[in-house]
């Protein structure tokens, strides 16, 4: 392996024509983007029904949080007057251009709702009845239910100048009612909100008695029908439900508070009444209803986006746990299990195991450290822990080595979004079994996948460790694609065994001798080997850079590919989600391609692939190539130093990918995503489907 370490890196002036913002796809919107190839797979006729229902909830959900963080960021980036990104688009016209292309996503969601998928669950004996079609017997019985389970609970609120408009909590349902006569008071009735509590089931099943055992209703469509219930007296005028979504970014100043942990706990009672972003309503809403909702959460009209339909229609995911028929989900998966794993120390210490997830099970990673919380001969542990999922078999391990007398270390990182509150209670159950607990670095997530295990094997220490690209957690190592080392390499010992002194003990830079690691030798190195393809292309010889990943921004990295395109460097970058680079570019990005595998599983592996002249590096990371993952984050990526396994990787994770021509978008110059299709000459090909038959 050559070293990078004196390689001059491109210095690019601003006159670069490589800085063109022309060349850039804006990042926002390709992370937009993303959610339609996501929603095609419900359309999809060949996936199973059940299987298309979650992924148009997937879609839901995944616009909703890029309302919460993505477009959130835009407005501060708005009010703050921040400088464009390298597409030059200003913060405002990327608002206008969210709100067309997010309104396009929505009445897609709807329309594949409304139109395919709600027919096709009837046609499957699977009724969503909504309140129009509700027969007198149904209506009947859910009257009751209103009565009995729902109205009890409900708090509706009158708007009048002693009640001002209420809190809205985040994706809330809500319904605002438009009333007239007097109450009991003889209060003239105008308008009215009432908020559906988190405690009440937003899909409700109807008794098997009134028409079957699988029809359901939402929520929505129950408080609507009834809401004049809770006005005796008075004439409700219309009901239109409503949720608002707000920026869900959690705002500390690191460098200004004693108690990271504390300050958390304070910012996350606010996070859910924090400034909107974003106002759904039904689409019949009178416009001057509308204008009010603006008004009081300080939106403007490109902020609102017209419903046909339940406005948390991504709720009814319910319906995959509640509807009992394996035919209409994809077919178990068994994935393949590690052979002696009882052993696994002994068989690390012959050899590197490489683990594909989810095709290999994620159980080897959990017997690792289960049988090291009750080795006799081990001494210590160090992990981080970005996510982990609840009830987590790899905590009470953990636990249990604590409770064992070994000394126990966790990275936990506090602010992994949306599960900050999980971690601030993981980090209490840890130091309360013994555990020491650090939260990182101030500034700088820690993003890394690291597992340390120091063992005395006669009279020496040896040192076992588990690098990943995915997170210590069970659940999306079933549904995630990740790559897995666990090697007792004795220089990726001692480099793992540096970075965890780095985290816990404020320890100076330091040289590692395999891994590269962010915020400080990943990007150069990156970087680096790139500008080693541009100058062996450059000199006449094949040069060549392959690398998956979900998402790509990094402007010297992007200017760092064109050069190399331009060289003559053949690159193809398998891209999941958001990629800000533009292929195909005539005399720029000729020799780029990129492409975007979406399937059963979510793409989540991070693998490099540099050809170095026919000695090629393969190195897989916890990083993608983004700003924050290479310039804010720590960050692993480490080399697949034997050659078979590193073979192994190549095929499965990157020439297996290159070759599906069922599941994969290609981009085009102009940003847009083709569905790939077998040519007339090709046999069809799925990358996934390859892994789970075994490849």
């Amino acid at each position: 392996m050559s070293s990078l370490g004196s390689l001059p890196l491109p210095v690019s002036p601003d006159n670069d024509p490589l800085r063109d913002p022309a060349l850039y796809i804006n990042r926002e919107l390709s992370q937009l983007d993303f959610n339609f190839r996501v929603l095609a797979q419900a359309m999809d006729p060949q996936v199973p029904l059940l299987e298309r229902l979650r992924f148009m909830c997937i879609s839901c959900t995944n616009l909703d949080e890029f309302f919460e963080i993505r477009a959130a960021a835009v407005r501060h980036a708005q009010e703050f007057g921040l400088p464009p990104a390298p597409d030059g688009m200003s913060p405002q016209a990327i608002l206008n251009a969210i709100h067309d292309r997010a309104a396009e996503l929505v009445d897609q969601q709807y329309r594949c709702w409304n139109q395919t998928l709600r027919p096709a669950l009837a046609e499957a004996g699977i009724g969503v009845l909504g309140r129009h079609s509700w027969n007198h017997r149904q209506k009947r019985w859910l009257r009751a239910y209103f009565r009995n389970e729902i109205m009890p609970v409900l708090s509706p609120l009158g708007l009048d100048p002693v009640h001002p408009f209420p809190k809205i909590l985040n994706k809330s349902l809500n319904i605002v009612v438009v009333l007239k006569g007097t109450d009991a008071f003889g209060r003239a009735g105008h308008l009215a909100i009432v908020r559906a509590p988190r405690s009440l089931p937003r899909i409700i099943q109807l008794p098997e008695s009134l028409g079957g055992g699988q029809n359901f209703v939402f929520l929505s469509s129950v408080l609507s029908a009834f809401v004049d219930e809770l006005f005796p007296g008075m004439e409700v005028q219309g009901a239109y439900q409503f949720r608002v979504t707000r920026n869900s970014e959690l705002v500390v100043d690191e460098e200004e508070v004693e108690n990271l942990a504390l300050a958390l706990r304070d910012e996350l009672v606010d996070r859910g009444y924090r400034p909107a972003v974003r106002l759904e309503i039904a689409e019949d809403t009178p416009k001057d209803i509308v204008r009010t909702l603006l008004q009081n959460f300080g939106l403007t009209e490109n902020a609102v986006y017209r419903i046909d339909g339940p406005v948390n229609l991504n709720r009814i995911i319910q319906l995959y746990d509640l509807v009992p028929q394996p035919d209409l989900k994809y077919p178990p998966m068994n994935p393949r299990t590690l052979r002696d794993s009882d052993g696994i120390f002994e068989i690390a210490a012959r050899q590197d195991l490489l683990l594909h997830h989810p095709f290999d099970a994620f159980t080897a990673v959990l017997d690792l450290i289960k049988q090291a919380a009750v080795d006799p001969n081990v001494l210590a542990i160090k992990q981080t822990l970005y996510r982990t999922g609840k009830d987590s078999l790899i905590v009470d391990a953990l636990i249990q080595a604590a409770r064992n007398g070994k000394d126990v270390t966790v990275v936990v990182e506090l602010r992994a979004r949306f599960d900050e509150e999980a971690n601030l209670g993981l980090a209490d159950r840890l130091q309360e079994a013994g555990v020491q607990v650090v939260y990182g670095v101030v500034g700088y997530k820690t993003h890394a996948k690291m597992l340390l295990i120091v063992r005395r094997e006669g009279r020496k220490l040896r040192r076992y460790v588990h690098l990943g690209t995915g997170n210590y957690h069970s659940g999306t190592a079933r549904a995630y694609t990740d790559i897995s080392l666990i090697t007792a390499d004795a220089d990726i010992g001692n480099d793992v065994h540096l970075l965890f002194q780095q985290l816990s003990g404020l320890a100076s830079k330091m040289k590692l001798k395999r891994l590269l690691q962010s915020p400080f030798t990943l990007h150069t190195g990156i970087l680096g080997r790139i500008e080693r393809e541009t100058r062996i292309a450059a000199a006449g010889r094949p040069a060549r850079i392959i690398a998956k990943m979900n998402a790509l921004n990094e402007p010297q990295v992007v200017r760092a590919l064109y050069a190399a395109s331009q060289a003559g460097v053949q690159i193809d970058l398998i891209i999941r989600g958001a990629c800000t680079l533009r292929p195909g570019v005539p005399g720029v990005s000729d020799n780029i391609r990129v492409r975007s595998i979406v399937g059963r599983f979510l793409e989540h592996s991070r693998v490099y692939w540099f050809g170095n002249d026919g000695a090629p590096e393969l190195y897989c990371a916890s990083a993608d190539w983004l700003e924050r993952n290479l310039l804010r984050r720590v960050e692993t990526c480490f080399p697949i130093l034997d050659p078979d396994l590193a073979k192994r990787v190549y095929r499965e994770v990157l020439q297996n990918y290159l070759d599906d021509n069922l599941n994969a978008w290609d981009l085009d110059a102009e940003g847009i995503y083709h569905k790939r299709t077998p040519a007339h000459d090709e046999a069809p090909h799925s990358a996934q489907m390859a892994l789970m038959q075994g490849l």
